[in-house]
C-alpha cells in the first residue's frame, strides 16, 4: 500500500486515535496531562453564535501567572485539531508557547449546519477567533501573538494576517491557497471547466435554497487502485495520511458544493501586499502544491522580513508526520518565533 501511493520515505506509521484519550491522531501525542510537562486542555466556546471545539496546548511547568507568548494554528482543508495542526501545537508548546488549534466553523467537532460548509470567510473568522481566545487564556501576553497555517489553514492565515495586526508573525508549511485551487484546478489543471463547474455549483446552491438535498464535492470512497492513479502526489498521500495512518471519524475531504460560490472567487493572495508582519513561507522542495508558496512569497511585497524555506526531499503531505520533515519545519519555526515574539 505504501509502495502504491507513492510514500518515499517507507510505510507511515499509523497513529490511531482510538488510543488517545484525546482522540489524538499523530505520533508522539499527550496521552495524559502530569505536572511539569506539556498539557492539553479540550475548551469549547463561542464564535458567531457557533460552538467551535479548540484544544489548548500549555508549556511545561506552566504558571498562569506567567507571561507567554502564543501561537494560534490553522488546520489543513479536511483536517481537524487533532491530526498536523494538533501535532505542531504540542511541538511548539514543548518549546515554551501556549497555542491553540480549533476545529473549523461548521467541520470536526464544532457547531454548524450543514456540515462541512467551507467558505473562505468562515476560515478566515475561525482564525480570528481563536485569537480572540486565546488573547484572554491565562498567562497568554497578548502582545506576542504568532499564526501558524498548515496547508489550506495556510492560505487562509495570509488572508487573516493582512487585516489582524494582533497577529505579530506569520508563517506556513505546505500552503495551499484554496480559492486558486478550487478555481483553477490543483496545479491550474482544469482551467477549461471553470464555468461549468461554477454552473454546478450555482445549480446545488439554489437545490439547497429551495430545501433540497444539500450536495458535496470532494466525498472520498476510494480503492487502493483508485489512489494510485490519482494524477498528484498531494492527493495520493493525503488520502493515505488522511483515510488510513492518521485517520480521524470528524476528517473529511468532502464540502459543500455550493461552496465552490465563495471559493472560487477567493485568493490568498488577493492584497497580500497587506501583510507587513514577519512571514515565513515552508515548503517541500518535492512538494506539487510548492508552486503556491513561491506564489504567495513573491506577491508578498508589504514586508522586507520574508522567507521562503524549502526543506529539501519533502512533499506536501510528508510536512505533517514524517519526523526528519517536522522537525525541520520546527527547527525553523523555532529560530524564526524566537525572533519574532
Amino acid at each position: 500500500m505504501a509502495a502504491m501511493v507513492g510514500l518515499s520515505t517507507g510505510a507511515a506509521q499509523a497513529a490511531d486515535y482510538k488510543k488517545n484519550p484525546f482522540t489524538l491522531a499523530y505520533d508522539g501525542a499527550i496521552t495524559k496531562n502530569e505536572p511539569g510537562k506539556v498539557n492539553i486542555h479540550p475548551v469549547t466556546y463561542k464564535l458567531n453564535g457557533l460552538d467551535i471545539a479548540a484544544n489548548v496546548y500549555t508549556p511545561a511547568n506552566y504558571d498562569p501567572a506567567k507571561a507567554y507568548p502564543a501561537v494560534v494554528v490553522a488546520h489543513p482543508n479536511g483536517g481537524v485539531k487533532e491530526q498536523v495542526a494538533g501535532l505542531y501545537a504540542q511541538r511548539l508548546a514543548e518549546l515554551g508557547y501556549i497555542t491553540i488549534a480549533a476545529d473549523a466553523a461548521y467541520q470536526g467537532a464544532s457547531g454548524g449546519q450543514p456540515r462541512n460548509v467551507d467558505k473562505p470567510s468562515y476560515r478566515i473568522e475561525d482564525i480570528h477567533g481563536m485569537a480572540d481566545f486565546i488573547a484572554g487564556f491565562a498567562g497568554v501576553d497578548g502582545k506576542r501573538l504568532g499564526l501558524l497555517g498548515l496547508c489550506g489553514g495556510g492560505g487562509y492565515s495570509l488572508a487573516a494576517a493582512q487585516t489582524d495586526k494582533r497577529f505579530k508573525a506569520v508563517a506556513t508549511v505546505s500552503m495551499f491557497n484554496s480559492g486558486r485551487v478550487r478555481r483553477n484546478g490543483y496545479v491550474d489543471s482544469q482551467l477549461a471547466t471553470i464555468q461549468d463547474r461554477l454552473q454546478q455549483a450555482s445549480a446545488a446552491r439554489a437545490q439547497e435554497m429551495a430545501g433540497g438535498e444539500v450536495l458535496y464535492s470532494g466525498d472520498a470512497n476510494l480503492t487502493d487502485e483508485q489512489i494510485a492513479k490519482l494524477p498528484f502526489d498531494l492527493y495520493r498521500q493525503g488520502y493515505e495520511y488522511y483515510w488510513k495512518t492518521h485517520a480521524h471519524p470528524n476528517s473529511t475531504f468532502k464540502y459543500t458544493t455550493s461552496s465552490l460560490l465563495d471559493l472560487m472567487r477567493f485568493d490568498a493572495t488577493n492584497q497580500i501586499k497587506l501583510v507587513n508582519q514577519p512571514l515565513l513561507l515552508i515548503a517541500g522542495t518535492k512538494a506539487d502544491s510548492l508552486y503556491m508558496s513561491e506564489d504567495a512569497f513573491a506577491k508578498a511585497t508589504g514586508t522586507k522580513d520574508k522567507e521562503l524555506f524549502r526543506i529539501e526531499g519533502a512533499t506536501h503531505i510528508e510536512t505533517y508526520w514524517v519526523p526528519k520533515y517536522v522537525n525541520a519545519a520546527i527547527g525553523k519555526l523555532t529560530t524564526f518565533y524566537a525572533r519574532t515574539l
